[in-house]
């Protein structure tokens, strides 16, 4: 299965997610982050590819709305972020708050497909060490317990 979704950088965190209240003004053309969601083979998890070069904070924002709204559902979501070549420091923010959400909430949320920038962001930073990271979906499925996996 595979449905292909559009995030707003407006949209809301559910479920308990931390929120992300918007202060300036909605410029007349808005960005929209382009991803794409499937069930990974053999129904194991879901994987959410981000197929934007480029991710900002108001990006993240709806790309962690997306999370809050899919993911306790699903359990386990891989982030596939192969495409993606640049974070700024509030995406990177962003991301740090989902990951924190779901694993306190008790979901797994690895990363894969990491590109040299972003990988390199994440190590600078000293959060490589934060995220459940992988080459690629197929080793982020076999790294999870399957006892623990749920059909999306």
């Amino acid at each position: 299965m595979r449905a292909e979704n559009s995030a707003s950088a407006s949209s809301t965190k559910a479920n308990g997610a931390p929120s992300a209240a918007r202060t300036a003004a909605v410029p007349a053309i808005e960005k929209i982050l382009k991803v794409s969601l499937e069930s990974a083979r053999l129904g194991s998890a879901v994987v959410l590819h981000c197929h934007d070069r480029a991710i900002s904070r108001d990006d993240a924002r709806a790309l962690a709305g997306l999370i809050a709204e899919v993911l306790p559902s699903a359990r386990r979501m891989i982030v596939d972020l192969g495409a993606v070549h640049s974070l700024d420091s509030g995406a990177l923010g962003e991301l740090v708050m989902i990951h924190m959400w779901a694993e306190a909430a008790g979901y797994a949320l690895p990363l894969t497909g990491l590109s040299d920038p972003v990988r390199g962001l994440l190590e600078t930073t000293n959060l490589i060490s934060v995220f459940d990271v992988y080459s690629s979906v197929d080793t982020a499925i076999a790294a999870m317990p399957q006892e623990q996996v749920q059909t999306a």
